[in-house]
């Protein structure tokens, strides 16, 4: 009975995440509370058990929350100081020229969103972009196809580094596959992208102005944008070199960001640089925090196993395939989860296949992704049914990349 009620628990929450933009209530907030009933519900049912045990299994299942969270909280740190100094937008409207074509624009903005979300997190990619977006002086139709086509790049991209998404990183984590490895998914996800900046802009005509990018920014923030991108570097090297965990070296440069501020600011201007801190997405890690503590309590009752009952029924290709189509229904994050706790039985091109299909498939629906429903709650113009028009074409594109992971995947391992 104590069964059935955990599992309406995970299913309201879920149901939270979906229906998120109805109920108007933030999904951190709903999917923490889920999360932190559903262990206190655990010990209470456990009562006469073996409480050691059970508390051994949450410490654990906090551990590797806590992994995850201190390496966003680097990450978004970072992102979040240069973006309030304008900055990235700085850089970003300096890659674009001053007047071009439709064509051209979304050309470059989808390579740009590609490789912004490879090393920032999708949210911070996104507002990016669209912050980018907003400054062109184009009519709303094709405003709305940019926007898709940057809720897909920005998903796509973010899989080719563990820097860029949050389900390549836990999939890392637990081991699956390698930073050199990940690499190869640059070239599908850049295939898929390109073929979707096409066909948005087919038949598209005009002329694309944008704004002069102003200059508001000190030497200081310059070298905190150079220690950013050394920091990503390192942590790719160290970790091919000497197996260095990820986190351990953006923590190691986060704390070098604020040894350079300390230096060339004073006491009051120190505290404005903390102030960054504030604006990291705790909404985020508040979610993520809140969907890992349920996903381990669906492994504590054993209902992952059901999970990979049905993943195991199929050849783990198609069931990948299709676990990414789910992942727009169902956020992403907790697919993913489920599916590393039941440890489904892959070989190395099945781990890339299911690493490109998790973090994709969710941009068939605007719901189906961060960077999806950030864009949603940021253009009027994109809406649940705007966005669903253009299904048959998002639905091409990722299955033209899967295609191509395919193909890689098996000639990389030969």
């Amino acid at each position: 009975m104590v069964e059935y009620f955990l599992i309406a628990l995970a299913v309201l929450a879920l149901l939270s995440i979906v229906f998120e933009e109805l109920t108007h209530i933030n999904k951190a907030k709903t999917t923490l509370f889920f999360g932190c009933l559903a262990w206190i519900t655990l010990f209470i049912s456990n009562s006469g058990g073996d409480h050691h045990a059970l508390n051994h299994h949450l410490e654990e299942n906090l551990l590797e929350i806590a992994v995850l969270w201190l390496f966003l909280m680097s990450t978004m740190t970072f992102v979040a100081y240069l973006n309030a100094k304008g900055i990235i937008q700085m850089a970003v409207q300096r890659l674009f020229p001053a007047e071009a074509s439709v064509k051209v624009i979304m050309l470059l903005l989808a390579l740009f969103s590609l490789l912004l979300s490879a090393i920032c997190d999708n949210v911070t990619a996104t507002l990016v972009s669209l912050t980018l977006l907003q400054s062109f002086n184009v009519e709303k139709r094709i405003k709305l196809r940019m926007a898709i086509l940057i809720v897909f790049a920005v998903n796509s991209g973010g899989v080719a580094l563990i820097t860029g998404d949050v389900t390549t990183l836990m999939i890392y984590l637990d081991g699956h596959v390698q930073i050199s490895q990940l690499f190869l998914l640059l070239i599908p996800a850049a295939v898929s992208v390109l073929f979707l900046a096409f066909a948005l802009s087919f038949r598209l005509k005009g002329t694309v102005f944008t704004l002069p990018a102003k200059k508001d920014y000190e030497t200081v923030d310059i070298l905190i944008a150079i220690i950013f991108f050394t920091t990503i570097l390192m942590t790719m090297l160290l970790n091919v070199a000497y197996s260095i965990p990820p986190v351990l070296t953006f923590l190691t440069g986060l704390s070098i960001m604020f040894l350079v501020g300390r230096l060339y600011r004073s006491d009051k201007q120190e505290l404005e640089i903390l102030e960054y801190i504030r604006q990291i997405e705790y909404d985020t890690l508040l979610f993520f925090l809140g969907i890992l503590l349920l996903v381990g309590m669906l492994k504590e009752i054993g209902t992952l196993h059901l999970v990979t009952d049905l993943y195991a029924q199929y050849n783990p290709t198609v069931s990948s395939y299709f676990a990414g189509i789910a992942s727009a229904l169902l956020d992403n994050v907790p697919l993913t989860a489920a599916l590393l706790k039941a440890e489904p039985s892959l070989t190395s091109p099945q781990w890339l296949e299911l690493t490109y299909a998790v973090g994709v498939g969710g941009s068939l629906l605007v719901i189906g992704s961060a960077s999806g429903i950030v864009a949603m709650s940021k253009m009027k113009e994109l809406t649940f049914i705007s966005y669903s028009r253009y299904i048959p074409m998002l639905l091409v594109a990722y299955t033209l990349g899967y295609a191509v992971t395919i193909v890689l995947a098996q000639y990389y391992y030969g």
